[in-house]
């Protein structure tokens, strides 16, 4: 494989899902959300869907009703990760991948995953109010969301955007759509490390192995761009949250 190629394989090679959230910690959300077994598991932004094949696994595949799985992203090379994921773990007739969009989704589900997506919607709000119309009569959404920690500085609400509530505003979004929240967890400072750390790795490692690429002066300036805006801006300041949600 020539180093372009490496490059463009590279960005996500280091992640295991593309969220600050530990193998723990997903595994107690997944326990909150509780997927029976014949659920119906919904992803919707689901990128390469590692938690959405945990879930699927979690709510059992080998007894007489199969829980089902269904991901949805508008990235086809994720996509492509996941099916081949869903097929190394034999889940590949229990989980389907789609590309379309998030908030163009209908077929209703009895669990719904929904974590660093609700840009898709058009923000916060708009997300909660959408998603309810798609999560079955008692069922369950996991919905993870940005909020700010401290105030942001002007420059790194710019990164992010106005829309970005504090955690008290984030809850009471909820409730006041007839969300009831059923556990609530945020991403602490290992975690936010730990994803920065590995959005980075597999380009800063083509850079180690491919210094003299004609792409890696650019790749090199992304990179020290975007551990500058982490380290000096926005650690410590934006954090994420999991919601688990019931109607």
């Amino acid at each position: 494989m020539q180093s372009a190629d490496h490059l463009a394989v590279s960005r996500h090679a280091r992640m295991r899902w593309n969220t600050p959230l530990s193998p723990e910690h997903a595994a107690l959300l997944l326990q909150r959300l509780d997927v029976r077994p014949g659920a119906r598991v919904l992803d919707l932004g689901c990128g390469w869907g590692e938690l959405l094949l945990r879930a699927v696994a979690a709510g059992g595949v080998s007894g007489p009703v199969a829980t089902r799985g269904v991901g949805v992203d508008t990235d086809g090379d994720v996509l492509e990760r996941g099916r081949r994921l869903a097929a190394d773990r034999s889940l590949n007739r229990h989980v389907t991948f789609v590309m379309g969009e998030a908030a163009a989704w209908q077929e209703p589900a009895d669990r719904i995953l929904c974590i660093g997506s609700a840009h898709a919607f058009g923000g916060t709000r708009p997300a909660l109010d959408a998603l309810a119309a798609v999560v079955r009569p008692g069922g369950r959404l996991l919905f993870g969301d940005a909020y700010w920690e401290h105030p942001p500085t002007p420059e790194v609400e710019e990164i992010f955007g106005p829309d970005v509530v504090t955690l008290p505003g984030l809850v009471e979004a909820a409730r006041e759509r007839g969300w009831r929240v059923l556990h609530l967890s945020t991403a602490d400072q290992r975690e936010w490390d730990d994803f920065e750390s590995t959005f980075l790795a597999g380009r800063q490692e083509w850079l180690l192995t491919y210094p003299e690429d004609p792409r890696a002066a650019d790749v090199r300036t992304q990179l020290d761009d975007r551990l500058r805006e982490y380290v000096a801006g926005y650690r410590g300041t934006l954090g994420l949250a999991y919601l688990v949600l019931g109607r």
